[in-house]
């Protein structure tokens, strides 16, 4: 990350992979990722963190789970932006879909724990350098 503006349409066509964030810069303690998805993510918790998403492209389902196990799910579309609160467990999923996300730095793509195994097309990381492209 440099002193050169970045195209997120580029940054987005720069990789395939699935749920697999890139970074694409940091401001004070925070990184902002992007990611395409697709599929089921899997049900997480980030118990210190809220966590923001915007969708740039597409649609994004984010189902939540309440304290007392009821679940509901928000349905995002292109240009809409939400905040999950910290310590709500949710499962994002999606037909397809472009997001940016805000994130402390070295916020995990899983949270600080997760339900069950997870999927191979899933990404467990605090975010790919954007020149990196693991997963192409």
């Amino acid at each position: 990350m440099g002193d050169e503006p970045v195209n997120l349409n580029e940054a987005l066509a720069s990789f395939a992979a699935i749920w697999s964030p890139r970074v694409v810069a940091r401001m004070n303690d925070y990184d902002v990722r992007v990611a395409h998805a697709k599929g089921d993510h899997v049900w997480h918790v980030h118990e210190n963190t809220d966590e923001f998403f915007l969708v740039l492209g597409g649609r994004f389902d984010i189902a939540m789970r309440s304290s007392d196990g009821t679940e509901h799910t928000v349905v995002l579309r292109e240009g809409d932006a939400f905040v999950v609160p910290r310590g709500v467990a949710h499962r994002p999923s999606s037909p397809g879909a472009s997001i940016l996300m805000f994130e402390p730095t070295g916020t995990s793509s899983t949270g600080d724990s997760h339900e069950g195994d997870l999927p191979e097309h899933v990404d467990s990381t605090i975010g790919h350098p954007l020149d990196g492209n693991p997963g192409r």
